[in-house]
């Protein structure tokens, strides 16, 4: 995948750079692997905003992905065509199986159309097949990784991801995952051979705010420039530093240099090392 510079004809211009979309080679969804989605603006069921800066955006259908891919094992798929999601990062391939299901599945670096795909414990390993990580040889690259069997795929999912396998040892396979952190993943778990597709999506720079908010994102304002009744870090004569022990949010929490990950979740026993500090 390619990424398209634009020559700088206004200042928005100069800095924005856009995917060529040569992968794609469908442009409506199947109507039948779609349905509609609420827009909720960040706010909960009694309409209080609890994520902060969501909102407007363009309006768009959610494709059904299968993330479970358990549903037709043993039977070929072929790859009908390859579609641009606009609910994630990568790019989505439609599956035309044999028996006359169709479906969604994340697209693979390299998957094309008329490619076969299969899933179940006897598939081949080749991108887009999905099998138990049990028969899944060590080194392979991995994506779409269950966390409980049977859930479906909840890791690597990304564009441009992928995990590793690098032991099994008695009930679990040791995966190593994109941030360098390295867990146990049960070796009945479900997982797709293969990178995920569109690498290039890191490199894309938005290059003008509007693209912004056509992805649903309001304005970000610093708290620095707020008045000190709207944020801790507000007020002072001019340009002034945050002035206290450590930055914090708009309600009083640190939030630079603190763990956030809340204790004793059942996954905690399962993580063999944490992703690799920067030094």
């Amino acid at each position: 995948m390619a990424i398209r510079v634009y020559k700088p004809t206004s200042p928005a211009r100069r800095f924005m750079s856009v995917l060529t979309f040569e992968e794609v080679t469908k442009k409506t969804p199947e109507r039948s692997l779609i349905c509609d989605m609420r827009h909720r603006a960040g706010r909960n069921n009694q309409g209080k905003i609890t994520v902060r800066h969501q909102g407007g955006g363009a309006r768009r259908k959610y494709r059904i992905i299968d993330f479970k891919r358990n549903k037709n094992d043993g039977i070929p798929a072929k790859v009908q065509a390859i579609e641009y999601d606009p609910n994630r990062t990568c790019f989505i391939a439609l599956l035309y199986y044999a028996n006359g299901d169709k479906s969604y599945i994340l697209a693979p670096l390299g998957l094309k159309v008329g490619d076969t795909v299969m899933s179940g414990p006897t598939a081949d390993i080749k991108p887009g097949n999905c099998l138990p990580i049990a028969n899944i040889p060590l080194g392979t690259l991995i994506h779409n990784i269950e966390i409980k069997i049977g859930r479906g795929g909840q890791m690597v999912r990304s564009a441009g991801t992928a995990a590793q396998v690098m032991a099994k040892e008695g009930e679990y396979a040791q995966i190593r995952l994109p941030s360098g952190e390295v867990r146990k993943v049960s070796m009945n778990a479900r997982a797709t051979i293969g990178q995920v597709g569109n690498t290039d999506h890191s490199n894309v720079r938005i290059g003008k705010a509007g693209r912004k908010r056509h992805m649903g994102i309001r304005p970000t304002v610093r708290g620095v420039v707020m008045n000190p009744c709207d944020h801790p870090h507000g007020g002072g004569e001019g340009r002034s530093p945050v002035g206290m022990p450590a930055p914090m949010s708009p309600w009083g929490k640190k939030t630079q240099g603190v763990k956030t990950r809340k204790h004793r979740k059942y996954s905690d026993k399962l993580i063999i090392s944490r992703p690799n500090k920067k030094k």
